[in-house]
């Protein structure tokens, strides 16, 4: 099966004085408010590391949740949090950050099932760059 999504973005002046919007094709995005302060300070919108670690958050979340199911359990819930750095111009580093609550799941079959999620999920196949994962099953 082959999906396509998109997004737009839309940039108006110089790097550091202009602005811009973001907008997604489901429209979850529209015309939501990016620049210069957004990226490197505290303005007020998105930016684009914002978006890629809620990209990465979200489809580790997931790959673990079938992983978990194919393994014959179901997560009460699964908490990620992604911290993406840029320096230096680049991306860095993608650190996962994941709270676990699944009954009857073992530690190792736990840590086996996380391990394959971080290197199989479409986002961690994106990003060539150093990424981690710290895990918790409560």
């Amino acid at each position: 099966m082959k999906i396509t999504r998109n997004a737009s973005a839309h940039w108006a002046g110089t790097g550091k004085e202009g602005k811009g919007h973001l907008t997604t094709g489901s429209t979850v995005l529209n015309e939501t408010q990016y620049s210069f302060n957004t990226r490197f300070a505290d303005g007020v919108g998105t930016n684009p590391e914002e978006l890629v670690a809620a990209a990465h958050a979200g489809c580790f979340a997931m790959k673990l949740a079938f992983n978990i199911q194919g393994a014959g359990f179901a997560a009460d819930s699964l908490d990620v949090r992604c911290d993406i750095t840029l320096e230096d111009s680049g991306i860095t580093s993608s650190k996962l950050t994941l709270k676990a609550s699944v009954p009857g799941l073992d530690q190792a079959k736990f840590d086996e099932l996380v391990e394959d999620a971080e290197k199989n999920c479409p986002i961690s196949k994106l990003l060539n760059t150093s990424i981690s994962v710290d895990a918790t099953l409560a």
